[in-house]
């Protein structure tokens, strides 16, 4: 009796090899893998942007160069601005992969709690 009902409605076994691994496994790879890549790549931009700002103070204490500190607050305003767009960009990308999107977009923020 119970074959006849697996055989009668085998899309409501949600437990099945072949649903978790296409509806969660796959995604949650896919997005860990952007969430380590992304967060990986953020931190070496934030290394270079140090340096350079790093760079810039010296230059200032030598009289090469003068630097405004509302112009360095804007420039970090900016780029913290297009931080946050590029990562509200790849996890609505991340959540369009399956139906519900919430294994895909939880892989990416397990990829940047990891990187």
């Amino acid at each position: 009796m119970k074959k006849a009902i697996a055989d009668v409605h085998p899309s409501t076994d949600i437990f099945t090899s072949d649903f978790m691994i296409g509806n969660v496994g796959a995604p949650f790879a896919m997005g860990l893998a952007v969430g380590y890549f992304a967060k990986k790549m953020l931190l070496t931009v934030l290394f270079l942007c140090g340096a350079a700002i790093v760079l810039l103070f010296v230059c200032e204490y030598y009289g090469v160069a003068e630097i405004s500190d509302v112009n360095l607050q804007e420039a970090a305003d900016s780029a913290t601005g297009a931080v946050k767009q590029s990562g509200d960009f790849l996890v609505k990308r991340l959540s369009g992969i399956t139906s519900k999107g919430v294994s895909a977009a939880s892989g990416f923020l397990v990829g940047l709690k990891l990187g």
